[in-house]
């Protein structure tokens, strides 16, 4: 048995960039920023903070809704696989990219800025690739089970 699973969560990088193609399919993509602390050792030695930035890819269902609510500074939490691939450049160069493939995008934080302007009073809506965030459903309103 084996697992690639991908828990992240951090800050968008830039206004997710979003391609239609013919066939009627949808990608986001945007960079997304993880930080770890910066701390100090015993003896004194200073440790700085440090950030890593992750390629987010977005297929399927939760394209219109990254296109609509996720925006540069946004925090999300992001669940997928990690995925490799090359290519070869213009000048004939192999090039190397790694990405974060999507399974479910959610906003994480309480910024009031992240929620969605035609419901500012609604939790952040949780998307995944198997369903789509409907407006209308009774999540959407803030009809939910949870206790906060």
């Amino acid at each position: 048995m084996s697992m690639n699973k991908v828990i992240l969560i951090g800050n968008v990088g830039k206004d997710p960039e979003v391609k239609y193609f013919d066939s009627g399919s949808a990608q986001a993509t945007f960079p997304l920023a993880t930080s770890e602390r910066g701390y100090k050792l015993q003896n004194g030695t200073e440790v700085p903070e440090r950030t890593e930035w992750h390629n987010i890819v977005i297929r399927k269902d939760s394209v219109p809704f990254v296109e609509k609510y996720v925006k540069k500074g946004s925090q999300v939490y992001v669940e997928g696989k990690i995925r490799y691939r090359s290519y070869d450049d213009a000048t004939g160069a192999k090039r190397y990219v790694t990405e974060i493939l999507c399974d479910k995008i959610e906003f994480f934080g309480s910024r009031r800025s992240e929620r969605p302007a035609e419901q500012p009073q609604a939790p952040a809506p949780a998307v995944s690739n198997a369903e789509t965030f409907d407006a209308n459903s009774p999540a959407a309103d803030g009809a939910d089970d949870l206790p906060f």
